[in-house]
């Protein structure tokens, strides 16, 4: 069984004890995240796609930690004029496990 939710703007294909890297979510390590935001649910042959979401449909994840992606270079040059910026960027993701997909 699989779905496709909707989070942080992205939408993500997730499966029972699945990890998945999401955008930096409000929990703590440990804590139970329920998502309504459920576009499509899929399995054993069948296929139900919402409009926009299937109704009655949820999925819940454990957080598993916090943690940031690795580090992103940003180098900007103009050409003959002696001017360079160098900058990184680590982006916050929340870690989850998929624990079940209700179809209600």
């Amino acid at each position: 069984m699989y779905a496709v939710i909707r989070t942080g703007g992205k939408q993500y294909r997730v499966a029972p004890e699945s990890i998945l890297k999401v955008e930096k979510l409000k929990a703590e390590a440990g804590s139970t995240i329920t998502f309504t935001d459920v576009l499509m649910v899929g399995g054993e042959g069948t296929v139900t796609v919402g409009a926009p979401l299937v109704a009655g449909a949820t999925v819940t994840a454990t957080v598993v930690a916090q943690d940031r992606l690795p580090k992103v270079i940003i180098f900007k040059k103009r050409r003959r004029q002696n001017s360079r910026r160098k900058n990184g960027h680590r982006q916050p993701v929340t870690v989850l496990r998929i624990n079940a997909i209700n179809a209600a």
